[in-house]
Parts: structure tokens; sequence; C-alpha cells
């Protein structure tokens, strides 16, 4: 939280010199707890919730010291209103007695940015979004550039687009979210924080406009850096996490799993270590379903009942119509990255479980017998069964060749982002498997 509201008392608390150093020892004390609060990470989560309570118990003790007779003005009362709603708020959930401390000080006082911020945060945990925002932006009229409200804005947008309850237009509510957060980093360009909210926000952008901009991933991870260039954000588990899964969606699957490992001993409690987990699950059945599909013994006379005939089911791709618009190619025939114009034919020999949902892996062959990967992302897992003949239309392709904890992963990958990308048994994929934005909510922290 800002301190602005702590950094005007001096002037709106008047009275003899003690009353006032009351006031100027409480509002600094506030200073310390958010610097607490918004800039230190310890290893507990409950740690560090039950450091702030102490904290702020301390502090309402200094506050209730100060005489009923010293805080009688309108000005006094509602600072100490204020300062005791503050305090009464430190903990993640919600207080009804620092709700109405604050509306009461707003309503002795609206000029108080910083109550503002404080009853839009605590509403918030009520789950009155809209009431937070107008707190919000009812503090920005007071104080146009201030960093906190713009920063709170930015966060607050992300969550209305991310929330169980459907918003309207929630491409323009993200925008605003995007906008306030480079709007707080325009204001001060070292402040962590506000990178990681920008960073934050491009990352639902991508999960949410539906048109899977990979433009957004990069902005994303390039706040995120930024965000980890300020001291204070250096141990923020949530950052490392976040960050993480955008290397994840971009299948940079080394910096994923490294950057997950190092958010789960910051925080074992996000569960940054089973995201890990469940992606190393993946590339291992990926890794043994394509070496035993890829073994020219297997290929030419399969001894196991459980894996396909890849010759009978690659037998018939050859012939599948196109589109003429399309050349029809084979996956030793991409190149890295995206390959317009082309169309390569394939049969699904198996769906390899995720645990983490999201992506969708399959394992595939095309008509010159090569087995390779496609990740599916947007798209229902319904859409694509084994044993269908699939297309796809201007493959992304990608090589992959990578060691972690000293295993080699080594595959050939499509990847499809669009439904206009893919035909399933020549026909267009239905709109009704396209995933709800609501759906990713939880793959983000914070």
């Amino acid at each position: 939280m800002s301190s602005s509201a702590g950094g005007a008392s001096g002037g709106d608390a008047g009275g003899d010199a003690g009353e006032e150093n009351v006031f100027s020892q409480v509002t600094e004390f506030a200073k310390v707890i958010d610097d607490f609060r918004n800039h230190y990470f310890l290893p507990s989560r409950q740690g560090k919730i039950a450091v702030l309570k102490e904290q702020a118990d301390r502090a309402i003790q200094l506050l209730d010291a100060i005489p009923k007779e010293k805080r009688q003005s309108k000005e006094d009362h509602a600072m100490y209103l204020y300062l005791r709603g503050k305090f009464l708020d430190v903990s993640p959930g919600y207080n009804k007695e620092a709700e109405q401390s604050l509306t009461e000080a707003l309503q002795l006082n609206r000029y108080m940015v910083d109550a503002w911020i404080c009853l839009g945060t605590c509403v918030w945990k009520r789950g009155d979004l809209d009431k937070a925002k107008s707190c919000f932006k009812l503090g920005l009229e007071q104080d146009p550039k201030n960093l906190e409200l713009l920063r709170q804005l930015a966060v607050l947008e992300r969550r209305q687009c991310t929330g169980e309850i459907e918003v309207e237009d929630p491409e323009e509510i993200i925008a605003e979210s995007i906008k306030h957060a480079k709007e707080a980093i325009a204001l001060d360009i070292r402040d962590g924080i506000s990178w990681y909210a920008l960073g934050n926000a491009c990352l639902t952008a991508y999960f949410l406009t539906g048109a899977w901009d990979h433009d957004m991933l990069y902005q994303s991870l390039k706040a995120y850096k930024n965000a980890a260039k300020d001291q204070k954000m250096m141990r923020s588990a949530e950052l490392c996490f976040n960050c993480s899964m955008t290397y994840k969606f971009l299948e940079n699957y080394w910096m994923a799993l490294s950057g997950f490992e190092s958010a789960g001993l910051l925080d074992p409690s996000i569960k940054a270590i089973e995201q890990a987990s469940n992606l190393c699950d993946v590339l291992d059945d990926v890794d043994s379903l394509l070496k035993k599909l890829n073994d020219a013994k297997q290929l030419s006379s399969p001894t196991s009942s459980s894996l396909p005939t890849v010759d009978s089911l690659a037998s018939s791709l050859a012939s599948v119509e196109l589109d003429p618009s399309y050349e029809r190619a084979t996956v030793d025939r991409l190149t890295e990255g995206l390959n317009e114009g082309k169309a390569v034919t394939g049969k699904v020999l198996f769906s390899v479980k995720n645990p983490s949902k999201r992506p969708i892996y399959y394992v595939v062959c095309d008509s010159d017998r090569t087995c390779f990967v496609i990740t599916v992302y947007g798209i229902r897992g319904t859409a694509i069964k084994e044993e269908d003949q699939i297309t796809l239309l201007d493959p992304f392709y990608h090589s992959f060749d990578f060691e972690w904890k000293l295993k080699r992963y080594q595959f050939k990958s499509v990847r499809v982002d669009f439904l206009r990308q893919l035909r399933v048994n020549g026909a267009i994929v239905s709109p009704q498997h396209v995933i709800h934005r609501s759906m990713y909510a939880d793959l983000m922290k914070g």
C-alpha cells in the first residue's frame, strides 16, 4: 500500500507537538508494515502472515495510546479511523471492522488517497471487485499519478477477467489492465511490482483473447525479467512461478523446469515442484512412446499388441485430399517455426496423459511413417481421439533437443494454437471444442 495519507497526516492532524509526533510515529510504522508486506518474501506464507499480524497489533496499541481528547477534530478522527482500518486489514482474509473504520474515515475526509486504496483492498477480499475498482478510481481522482493505485487497478482488472463470474468485454478490461500497469511503470521504471503486474496482465491476455497471440507471451516474459531486476522481487516465488509458466507455454521446457524448481524452493506451498514433476512425466511418456515407435524392428513387425501398426495407419495418408492452396508435406520437410502454405496429414497413435491438463499432447505418425508430437492449445481433448486422421495446416514446427537432470529429450513437434490450423477426419473442428478462458485461471499465481 501507499503511504500517501500518512505523508499528509502531519498537516491534517494539527494540535500540539506531542500529538503530531504520535501520529507521525504511527504512520512511519505503517510504512514499515507496507514495505514488509510488499517486498519481503519468507519461506513460509503463514509465517509472514503471523509477523504482519504481530506488527499490526503493536501499531494498533500505539494508535490507541493517543488520548481521545487529542483526536477529537474531524481531520484527526478521520486519520485515526483510517490507520486503525489499515492495520486491521493486514491479514489476507476479509475484516469487517476494517471496512467499517475505513468507510467512516472517508466519510469524514474523502481526500485521503491511501484510505481509498485500503478500502478498495478490503472490500476486494470479500469479493466485491466492482466496489474495489470504484474505490481505486475515486482515489485516482485525488491523485491521478499515484503508483500504488495504478498497480492495484491493473491487478484488479486482470482478476476480473479470470474470475468465475463472467464480465462483459474481457478483452477491453485486460487492455485497461495492461494500460494501468504501463502507467505505473512510467512513474517508476525500476519498480518490480509494476513490472510483475504487467507480466501477469500480458499472460492473461494471451489466455483470454482467443487469438493465442505469442507476442503477448514474449511481452509477459520481458516484463517478468524486468521485475526480477528489482532486488525486492528476487525472492518472489509467484514471480518465478508465473515466469516459468510463460516459458512452458513458449515450449522452452528447460527454462520452465528450472524456474518451477526455483519457485518451489522459495515457497513449497505454491506447488511449483508439482508443475515440474507433471511436465517431466509428460516428457518421459513422450520419449518412451517415440523410442518404441521409431525402433525399426517395432515399425516393421510390432511385437506388442498395445502399439499400433504404423505401416497400416500411415498407408492411407498420402491419398488424403487437401485444399489445393496447400502444399502436401511431411514432418521431415518442415523448417523451424511457421510453415505457411503447407499441410501435414497424420494419424493419431496416442494421447499422452498430462497431469496439468493443459496443453494436450498427442503422438502422431505422418505418411512417411515419421512419428512426432503435436501440442494442442485452446482446444478441448474431446476434439481429437486416438486413430483419428488429422491435417495440420500452416504447421508451427520445432525440433527439441535438450537435457534435464542427465536425461536427454529429442523429438519433433508441431504446435496447434488455432482451430483453423486443424482438420480432424477431414472436417473443420467445431467451435464448441474451444476451451473457455476460465479454465486457464488456475495456471497463474498472484
